[in-house]
């Protein structure tokens, strides 16, 4: 509204742009000095003044950010005046935008993350000094020196004992019974090779306890080689899942892929990869390894807020992580135009919860690491943080052992002992002795093993996995965790 001449701009004609000059009485630009220069009424302005001015000055009205009205004084003027109209000078790259705005597209400014500079660079000394001040990590290894991994295994699982019997909870396989649900092993399916405890990360959800201090802990060639020989003579495992600890720091992690790939070109081969491996010295050729290969990616991202990940995994963990994402789907990773190159993406809890509805927050992961990131992957799996280890020492120094138990128990679900690990999977450790899963794995519950788990099996024992087909399967109050909500198999 024009205060002196009582009209309304919006409504009336325009004989000139004299009008525009009180609007910077109102006002120091265009946004702030007047309503008529609104985006809403830039067209009904653009109306009133085409009869006096030329079209060069309209268009400069449309295309124009907040500006000085000065500013728009001095660079408009009627062709009556006798003086030139903008030019090409004044507007270099006016006209240039398309009118088929429906077809412009935004591209994601994913550089930042991208991080080519990151190449090479370790993230492992990082790491190191962060667990030199993580007092909770230092008491752990000075446990682990005083008492070994046994003894602690078993401390742990008194702890989870007295839990239960506060709670009234008797033993999984008991309390299995009381539901009518037996579990048999099937014929095995899955070859899980855990390769190392050697990582490049130290996080603190990690059931298996790796670290850049797990050095000794990696398989040998030999190991390797007889693994793959009972691949060969056991026709019905259809996936080979690799995992660690960093699997890809073990040197022997490219001659299993390789020759299992040879061996099988069917075979489902799966890489759980903590993604900022491929950053690593020495990696710089891991992704086009992968893709030759057809490795299936399976990659840990425990959220995509960055605080939530740094927390949970180290600090700058996060931004590396969006680096090895982005690095994949350059790749092909995760694309519909490759089918065959697999990355799915896996959430576990920061703390004592179960995860949410999984077809739920896989459309959040996708809508937040698409639009943020121009991120893609095929499908994301949540799963049930074990009550093991890492995760078992957090409980019980926050006072929570109790109350998760009784989370886990209060949400057992029938339906996942159906596809328990345990029934299908034979899960084989660094040094070659033979699991049913690879949380059994880590408290040294062994197959073939005696009542107070010592002995047991290896892979230099057996022809075939088919030879462990009558084996029973062992359980535990850790079970709990596998049975809990949808799971964590």
């Amino acid at each position: 509204f024009d205060p002196i001449h009582n009209i309304d701009i919006r409504d009336e004609i325009m004989p000139s742009w004299k009008h525009v000059a009180w609007a910077a009485l109102l006002g120091a630009s265009m946004e702030e000095g007047f309503g008529v220069i609104k985006a809403a009424s830039f067209s009904h302005f653009a109306r009133a003044t085409r009869t006096t001015t030329t079209r060069t000055n309209v268009d400069w009205v449309y295309s124009s950010r907040p500006t000085s009205i000065g500013t728009l004084l001095r660079s408009t003027s009627s062709t009556d005046e006798g003086k030139s109209s903008a030019s090409a000078v004044d507007l270099p790259d006016y006209g240039k935008t398309s009118v088929e705005i429906d077809q412009i597209k935004l591209e994601k400014k994913i550089q930042r993350w991208r991080r080519k500079d990151l190449m090479g660079q370790t993230l492992i000394t990082q790491t190191l000094t962060e667990l030199e001040t993580d007092e909770d990590f230092q008491e752990t290894q000075q446990r682990l020196n005083d008492i070994g991994a046994k003894q602690m295994s078993k401390e742990e699982r008194t702890q989870r004992r007295r839990a239960l019997d506060n709670l009234g909870v008797p033993d999984f396989s008991d309390f299995l019974s009381q539901k009518s649900v037996s579990l048999t092993r099937a014929d095995p399916q899955v070859l899980q090779l855990n390769i190392g405890l050697y990582c490049n990360q130290a996080c603190a959800h990690c059931h298996v306890e790796s670290s850049p201090l797990r050095t000794e802990e990696m398989m040998t060639a030999e190991t390797a080689a007889q693994c793959l020989q009972l691949l060969e003579k056991t026709p019905s495992i259809t996936t080979l899942d690799i995992t660690g600890g960093a699997p890809e720091l073990n040197a022997n992690f490219r001659y299993l892929v390789k020759m299992a790939r040879s061996m099988r070109p069917d075979l489902d081969i799966i890489d759980r990869c903590n993604l900022t491996v491929l950053q690593e010295p020495g990696q710089g050729d891991l992704v086009p390894f992968l893709a030759e290969n057809g490795v299936h990616i399976v990659a840990s991202l425990p959220c995509y807020s960055e605080e939530n990940v740094d927390t949970q995994r180290g600090s700058g963990v996060f931004e590396r992580s969006i680096g090895g994402l982005l690095a994949l789907n350059e790749a092909g990773y995760g694309k519909p135009s490759h089918p065959s190159l697999r990355m799915d993406l896996v959430y576990n809890p920061l703390g004592a919860f179960l995860s949410p509805e999984q077809s739920k927050l896989e459309v959040k992961y996708k809508e937040v690491l698409s639009e943020n990131f121009g991120i893609l992957f095929n499908q994301l799996f949540t799963m049930t943080n074990m009550p093991v280890k890492r995760f078992a020492d957090f409980l019980y120094r926050r006072d929570e052992l109790e109350e998760y138990m009784d989370l886990l128990v209060r949400n057992f679900n029938v339906e996942t002992t159906k596809s328990l690990m345990c029934l299908n999977t034979i899960s084989v450790g660094w040094d070659g002795k033979i699991f049913d899963c690879d949380f059994n794995q880590q408290l040294g519950y062994g197959i073939g093993a005696n009542g107070i788990h010592d002995g047991g099996k290896t892979v230099f024992d057996i022809n075939s996995l088919m030879d462990l087909k009558d084996d029973s399967i062992t359980n535990d109050n850790h079970c709990f965790g596998c049975t809990a909500g949808m799971g964590s198999s």
